[in-house]
């Protein structure tokens, strides 16, 4: 809700595209680094955001997602999560109330830098997601994959992230050069079912123990 109500009231509002400035450099997220200091007095604080809205509409989406948070997760949590404690219930607010402060000075600090790392981000995580699900849910085959729907659900959710990740890295600019990378998407499941097998625990302390 937070993100759909960001997108309608960016400009051009009531749509879900975003005009904004293009972003040439990392130094144009900082523009308040190059105001200037006529006879290196008194420093003109005139800079205005050079990648308009890119920079100033995570702060507007983090703003919806807390007042979003604050009226309407209390109200999810006691009809979905009745069965659960109080204090457990409304952790998720409590930790939002840390986590909010923190994204938005990672944000005012490292905006540009994220902008730039966001597609290497989106291929670490979902390649880091993917190991700690598979070895969670001790997947060790192709079988254990197609026993359940749900791991199928998850494998192909990563798989959707990992080509997003992909495709954020050419911008579309060189679009038709990456696409072909695509086909690389399944590479790392496929990597950890061949070999699983090999790094079992219990088969690493057999042979330790025989050994080998």
């Amino acid at each position: 809700m937070a993100a759909l109500i960001t997108l309608l009231l960016s400009d051009p509002v009531g749509v879900l595209n975003i005009r904004s400035c293009r972003v040439l450099m990392l130094s144009d997220w900082y523009t308040m680094l190059y105001n200037p200091s006529p006879d290196y007095v008194t420093t003109v604080h005139c800079t205005h955001e050079a990648v308009y809205p890119l920079y100033t509409i995570v702060f507007i989406y983090y703003a919806f997602c807390l007042v979003f948070m604050m009226l309407l997760r209390p109200l999810l949590v006691k009809k979905i999560a009745c069965g659960l404690g109080k204090s457990d219930r409304f952790k998720s607010i409590y930790a939002a109330l840390y986590f909010f402060p923190i994204l938005t000075v990672l944000q005012a600090v490292g905006g540009g830098l994220l902008y730039y790392a966001f597609p290497f981000i989106i291929l670490v995580l979902s390649l880091v997601t993917l190991a700690v699900y598979m070895s969670a849910s001790e997947i060790e085959s192709c079988y254990d994959l197609l026993v359940r729907k749900k791991r199928l659900l998850v494998l192909f959710s990563h798989w959707l992230l990992h080509a997003y990740g992909i495709v954020s890295i050419s911008r579309v600019e060189k679009l038709e050069q990456d696409l072909p990378l695509l086909a690389l998407v399944p590479a790392p499941a496929l990597f950890y079912l061949f070999t699983a097998k090999f790094t079992e625990p219990s088969r690493i302390l057999s042979e330790g123990a025989n050994g080998h």
